[in-house]
């Protein structure tokens, strides 16, 4: 009998790529390289654009210090200014560090502080809107008359500013005696739910003609069918339409916050920077919140994945 021939050594096979390798072209492939490049073309943009919005601030102030300077001492006064027109990135980084890590996160300075009074009333409002949401496009569904009577109410409804609607809301929740959370988060509901209504509207009409006629072979009533096969087939339309809905949300919450005088909040935080001219805390919340609406709607996507998967929409 001949011996076996021997395995070949892990790697030397034709095109045998390791794990470095493997790990770059996944990168390439995937989305890390084109979220990187694109972040770095942002700051390249937005560190030029500080150079020109500061630059003839700093340069009076230079000239006013009558000391001798040239163009690199102005790029790097128009990147430190204490007040700038336009702070520059680092600036703002530096500015949330010491807002969220050097202060207790209970202080009305820290800005974890005035970032969970926001998510608290955008958190409220969206879990309202949706259920609102729902609510009138399973009524929509199932009523011709609310079809063409109240479909065009929630689009007109959305053609309202919401900057000239919240101060009414507040004024008027105020004169009943409602304050506080509900305010701000009637306001979110308010903006969260158009999203889920169109959306799931579209969703639960979305199952074929076919499927429906084998339904009604079954003798399936309309809970049946809802339950059995509208409500799954329009599921990828809900949470698309949720993770516009948690967007809207945090918007709405911000909104509440400006016409209130509120002393807490993502909305209070810019509202005291416009007021002291503090450009870097103006910027500072505009990126927090800008970081929480991606974080709520990533958080939406994860609940969609994990749906989707355990009803066997997704592998």
């Amino acid at each position: 009998m001949t011996a076996a021939p021997p395995i070949a050594e892990p790697g030397a096979g034709i095109g045998y790529a390791g794990p470095l390798r493997r790990l770059g072209r996944r990168m390439v492939e995937g989305r890390t390289v084109p979220v990187l490049t694109v972040v770095a073309a942002i700051l390249a943009i937005w560190y030029l654009a500080a150079i020109g919005m500061n630059w003839q601030t700093e340069t009076d102030k230079l000239v006013r210090a009558g000391e001798a300077y040239g163009i690199a001492d102005t790029i790097a006064a128009t990147w430190s200014a204490e007040r700038p027109i336009l702070p520059a990135p680092h600036q703002i980084v530096a500015e949330i560090w010491k807002s969220t890590v050097l202060v207790k996160p209970t202080s009305p300075r820290s800005l974890l502080f005035h970032a969970w009074v926001t998510l608290s009333s955008t958190l409220l409002g969206f879990v309202i809107g949706t259920a609102l949401g729902v609510a009138l496009a399973v009524s929509i569904l199932h009523s011709r008359t609310l079809d063409k009577s109240l479909m065009p109410w929630i689009i007109t409804s959305q053609t309202i500013p919401i900057l000239a609607i919240a101060p009414m809301i507040i004024v008027v929740l105020n004169a009943v005696g409602v304050q506080g959370l509900l305010p701000k988060a009637i306001i979110s509901t308010y903006l969260s739910f158009f999203p889920v209504a169109v959306g799931m509207v579209k969703g639960l009409r979305s199952p074929d003609a076919m499927l429906l006629d084998l339904m009604h072979t079954y003798s399936a009533s309309r809970p049946q069918i809802l339950a059995k096969l509208r409500w799954p087939a329009s599921m990828p339309f809900l949470f698309t339409s949720m993770k516009v809905a948690v967007a809207a949300a945090l918007v709405g919450a911000i909104v509440g916050e400006l016409p209130t005088g509120a002393v807490a909040g993502l909305g209070a935080r810019l509202l005291a920077g416009s007021y002291y001219g503090q450009t870097i805390q103006i910027w500072s919340a505009l990126v927090a919140a800008a970081v929480m609406a991606g974080v709520l709607v990533w958080l939406v996507g994860l609940g969609e994945r994990i749906s989707l998967k355990r009803m066997g929409a997704r592998p």
